[in-house]
């Protein structure tokens, strides 16, 4: 049932930042005194309406986010006479930019006060991966094969396993300076050097004030990983990672929340950028391959990953990923391509760095940019854009990314 309940909170948090989505370019166009007709949360037909001076406000049965219906957005727009000294494109370029990319800065918006939220009460995620994780020891177990993915993953030991950690000594707490005499730095080091290991070898450790030198007879085990099975040495300890998270005070989680949220802005560029060569793994995933981790979702998978943070009772995670998913849609709408408001925003400069061209040669401005000729370019990226959100989801429902 949590997990239900997780899925359905996280669908509602996605509806809600795109109906608000909506309200900002309804807000900001008000604002500056274009048109509003209608501003509606959901699509098909109308569960209720209402009119308020001259816009209309409802709710649609779909509950899939919803629209504003800004009168004259280009000039191909239908206008009635009353409508047509308010229509948006005869607006100055900058109001008519501050209006469609009012919707982003809305999901920036409450991407930073979920952030900002989470810093104050549960605490944010420490980001550090497992490269910059000290080779301190949290606890000792068995050095045992495991030649399938499930038993890897399995952390029993078997009754009378070897343990080689605990035989030679080594306790929870322990800091790993060097093995066999090279120095150590990291986990993902130590690790390293101990599957490269074997036989009796030398570790001194640090425990608190004091230096230890201890003898660890390692042995080689056969494990799987993704590129299949090898021999590799094994000691039996786990690594003693960072917290989880850091909460912070009311005034110093503004400061931490903008440094948190610039990296997140990093990251999802970076996801942009990476999103075309990841679309291959995502078909591959469907044909019942492994589905990568870092492959995209989209929002059945996003609110599937959701739904487990909530029956796990990982709250962190679940607001983590509802701010994330704020920040991408927040500047993948931001893109310069049709339909997205990017794309209606990169027509707007064009004409008036055209104008501007204009001007200095002495000519009239041109007129409005005729979007019957951009329809074929719009078209063939709404089918990708269809393509890409069928793929996902398919994946998504067929073969799901799971919490570990």
């Amino acid at each position: 049932m949590s997990y239900i309940i997780g899925v359905v909170l996280f669908a509602l948090g996605i509806c809600v930042s795109v109906a608000l989505h909506e309200a900002g370019h309804m807000v900001t166009a008000k604002a500056f005194g274009m048109k509003v007709r209608r501003y509606f949360v959901g699509f098909g037909p109308t569960v209720f309406s209402w009119r308020r001076g001259e816009t209309e406000y409802g709710l649609k049965w779909i509950p899939l986010g919803g629209f504003c219906d800004i009168a004259g957005m280009t000039a191909l727009d239908e206008v009635t006479p009353d409508e047509a000294p308010r229509a948006m494109w005869r607006f100055k370029t900058w109001k008519r930019t501050v209006v469609m990319s009012a919707g982003s800065v809305t999901h920036f918006i409450l991407g930073f006060v979920v952030l900002y939220l989470m810093a104050v009460t549960m605490g944010l995620p420490n980001l550090a991966g497992p490269t910059t994780t000290e080779p301190v020891l949290a606890s000792t177990s068995c050095a045992r094969s495991a030649t399938t993915k499930e038993q890897a993953q399995d952390a029993n030991c078997p009754q009378g396993a070897a343990r080689p950690a605990e035989a030679a000594g080594l306790r929870a707490g322990d800091k790993i300076l060097s093995i066999g005499g090279k120095p150590i730095a990291t986990w993902d080091e130590m690790l390293a050097t101990v599957q490269a290991t074997s036989g009796p070898t030398e570790f001194d450790v640090q425990r608190g004030d004091q230096r230890l030198s201890l003898i660890v007879d390692v042995p080689k085990v056969q494990r799987w990983s993704a590129a299949g099975v090898k021999e590799v040495g094994m000691i039996g300890a786990s690594p003693q990672l960072p917290a989880a998270t850091t909460q912070y005070g009311p005034i110093a989680a503004v400061g931490a929340t903008f440094s948190f949220t610039g990296t997140m802005f990093s990251e999802t560029a970076q996801r942009l950028v990476e999103f075309p060569e990841r679309i291959p793994a995502v078909v591959t995933a469907i044909f019942g391959g492994e589905r990568d981790p870092n492959t995209p979702v989209s929002v059945v998978g996003a609110s599937r990953i959701g739904g487990e943070a909530v029956e796990r009772g990982i709250w962190v995670l679940f607001f983590f990923l509802l701010a994330s998913l704020n920040f991408f849609i927040g500047v993948f709408n931001l893109l310069p391509l049709l339909p997205l408001d990017g794309g209606h925003i990169a027509v707007v400069w064009y004409e008036r760095v055209r104008d501007w061209i204009r001007a200095r040669r002495g000519k009239a401005a041109g007129g409005p940019v005729d979007y019957t000729r951009l329809s074929g370019i719009t078209m063939v990226l709404v089918l990708i854009g269809g393509a890409v959100t069928l793929l996902t989801v398919t994946a998504d429902i067929v073969n799901p990314i799971r919490l570990q």
